[in-house]
């Protein structure tokens, strides 16, 4: 499946549709890119709700949030529902503001999103179990991610995705675990906002979002793998470049042997 879905997003090339984190807006662009698809990053109020409706997908994400954009963000949500347009939503640093958290709840109310993808502590605090986000981290532990996540997604009809060093997905019924993936990737400001920009270029090619979501992580988690042993790689600099060339790279043979998945039944 996981093989099928990247043929299938490198054969479509579909658009992205991105408003997005200031910070890492570039490395969006590129991983989407070289996942297979194309990237826009289009915030304008005036043109979000044109250029969503010829988009794969509609990726949302807060790490730099403003007013204007929110409003931009719930616009294109809602035309994107309206053209059946799937929508990612990363609320990153939900809980750390009165802010951030008032928006993204009133993301959620506005627009029906498909896929939330956020570490662990913003899954539990939008799932309503608590947790504790030092700027946009995620602090603590979470031993009980499968039933934060499984309500979160039970609570919007919707995929959860919980990141870390192991990847929960689930749609409030399968949970599935993915396994792939490097711990330089957590020495990477902006991998939890790449791994967003591929789910959206999985997501616009199939429709069950459980399966494009597991494919997608399992991807991203691979070739982050594989740059970590690429010669000259020698530190978080080094290996950012090399992350983009391995997915550029990928085959779908590497994917076969690498491919680390746990259904939990």
């Amino acid at each position: 499946m996981t093989n099928d879905l990247l043929k299938l997003v490198r054969e479509k090339k579909p658009l992205v549709h991105h408003i997005t984190n200031n910070v890492t807006v570039n490395d969006c662009a590129n991983i989407t890119l070289n996942t297979g698809g194309l990237p826009v990053m289009a915030y304008s109020l005036d043109e979000v709700h044109e250029m969503v409706r010829v988009a794969g997908a509609l990726v949302l994400n807060i790490g730099t949030l403003n007013r204007e954009q929110i409003k931009a963000m719930i616009k294109a949500g809602k035309a994107a529902n309206e053209a059946g347009v799937p929508v990612i939503f990363d609320p990153v640093g939900v809980g750390a503001t009165t802010l951030r958290t008032e928006s993204a709840l009133e993301i959620l109310k506005e627009v029906r999103v498909d896929i939330i993808k956020g570490n662990k502590a913003e899954i539990n605090i939008l799932a309503g179990h608590g947790g504790q986000i030092k700027g946009v981290e995620s602090v603590g532990e979470y031993n009980n991610m499968e039933a934060a996540a499984g309500s979160l997604a039970k609570k919007y009809q919707c995929i959860a995705v919980a990141s870390g060093p192991r990847d929960l997905v689930t749609d409030g019924k399968r949970i599935i675990w993915v396994a792939n993936g490097h711990e330089l990737m957590g020495r990477v400001v902006g991998t939890g906002c790449m791994a967003a920009s591929v789910l959206g270029c999985f997501a616009a090619v199939h429709e069950d979002k459980l399966k494009s979501s597991t494919a997608a992580l399992v991807t991203f988690g691979i070739a982050g793998e594989i740059a970590a042993v690429k010669e000259g790689v020698k530190g978080p600099g080094s290996y950012k470049i090399a992350l983009f060339d391995s997915m550029h790279n990928l085959d779908y043979e590497e994917i076969e042997k690498r491919m680390k998945i746990e259904m939990v039944v």
